[in-house]
């Protein structure tokens, strides 16, 4: 296995978890009060746009050619860890 395989196997694996952890939360959104779920709705839509934008990096990444994959590590990467810090601060808030 390339690095370039490996390392797009690793962001699928963590995009996933991220897709379930947005279904969680969810899902608690779903069965809260009415005043909090408007707030549990409006955090979630924005970790679905941030998830949208890194399925589109990582789409990005596997048309890569395997020469140039890795000049699009460090967008990838920051899209990454952007997403990884709201959806900690998203499931460590509405816990």
């Amino acid at each position: 296995m390339s690095m370039k395989e490996a390392y797009q196997q690793k962001l699928q694996a963590q995009l996933d978890e991220w897709s379930a952890e947005i279904d969680k939360l969810k899902a608690k959104a779903d069965s809260a009060e009415a005043d909090v779920q408007r707030e549990y709705y409006k955090k979630i839509e924005e970790l679905r746009s941030m998830r949208e934008t890194a399925a589109d990096k990582l789409a990005e990444l596997k048309a890569a050619g395997d020469d140039g994959w890795e000049d699009l590590k460090a967008g990838i990467d920051s899209a990454w860890d952007s997403l990884s810090n709201a959806v900690k601060s998203a499931t460590s808030r509405f816990k």
